[in-house]
């Protein structure tokens, strides 16, 4: 009797805790001849489909809309997908067929609201080591916010173009780079493409041999154009690292057909000295 008394515990115990972390569906209904858009808050990272019975395509110029249909002509059981976002929000539907469905676009952010639905269960991206997206994303936008500058001497300038690193923050084995850009000529500054790579000091006034490119990991907001007579910044998330006292981080943007590229070299002392995120203000629910 003990041994039974223990065993319908265990068992009960069990499914009171699946219970309890149980992501709660939403339920959508989809047909063949008509497409299902999905917007979500942000940009959509994975998509998982249940079966074959559906297909599914982020939109190619708005990655947070998922463009969702069914496949086969009135499938007849309910199939299911789920959805992670960048910010790391995980997401379930279950999906049954409808020849005629009531609604044909969904805004994910309105629903949960509408609704007062739960958070969406958190989910860890290998790149942000132990850092939770959310929280990635508001120091992402504190820093950029705050706008802060405590580094001064650390900037570029070529015809009318600045580019200015204001700081470097660190936590948890990443660093954040707060830049700002500002346009003073009356031509906008289009962005091609930025490069960041550990280069030796000596090398880096020479030649671009025998370097290490580094590969942001995220970026806040996207910097893309400095229109003219413009300010404009950035926050970009790199992993952690470390150079000698004989190296430079070089961080380069180029401009698209132009010739007014910048150029920032940042030493170790620079990166040694990074301040605490942790000594930051912010709210993680902003």
């Amino acid at each position: 009797m003990i041994l039974l008394f223990v065993g319908l515990f265990i068992k009960t115990f069990g499914q009171q805790s699946l219970e309890a972390g149980r992501v709660e569906p939403y339920r959508l209904e989809v047909t063949y001849n008509k497409t299902c858009h999905l917007i979500f808050p942000v940009a959509i990272r994975y998509t998982d489909l249940g079966s074959n019975y559906l297909i599914a395509e982020k939109a190619e110029d708005a990655q947070n809309v998922l463009r969702i249909k069914a496949a086969v002509k009135d499938f007849p059981e309910e199939t299911n997908f789920s959805v992670i976002t960048e910010d790391g929000q995980f997401y379930s539907f279950n999906v049954i067929y409808n020849a005629d469905p009531f609604t044909l676009s969904y805004d994910l952010k309105k629903m949960k609201n509408d609704i007062e639905r739960e958070e969406g269960k958190n989910v860890q991206f290998e790149e942000l080591g132990f850092n939770p997206p959310p929280l990635t994303e508001v120091v992402l936008k504190t820093i950029y916010q705050q706008n802060k500058r405590y580094i001064r001497h650390i900037a570029a300038r070529s015809y009318g173009i600045q580019s200015i690193l204001k700081g470097i923050y660190v936590h948890n084995g990443k660093f954040y780079f707060h830049l700002e850009m500002k346009n003073k000529s009356n031509v906008p500054f289009v962005v091609d493409f930025c490069t960041y790579k550990i280069v030796d000091k000596q090398i880096a006034k020479r030649t671009v041999s025998e370097e290490k490119q580094l590969v942001p990991i995220k970026q806040y907001p996207g910097l893309e154009v400095i229109s003219d007579n413009s300010i404009a910044g950035n926050v970009i998330l790199l992993d952690q690292f470390t150079i000698t006292d004989e190296q430079v981080l070089r961080i380069e943007i180029f401009e698209r057909n132009g010739a007014r590229n910048q150029v920032l070299e940042i030493e170790n002392s620079d990166l040694v000295a990074a301040k605490p995120v942790s000594e930051m203000k912010f709210k993680v629910n902003q």
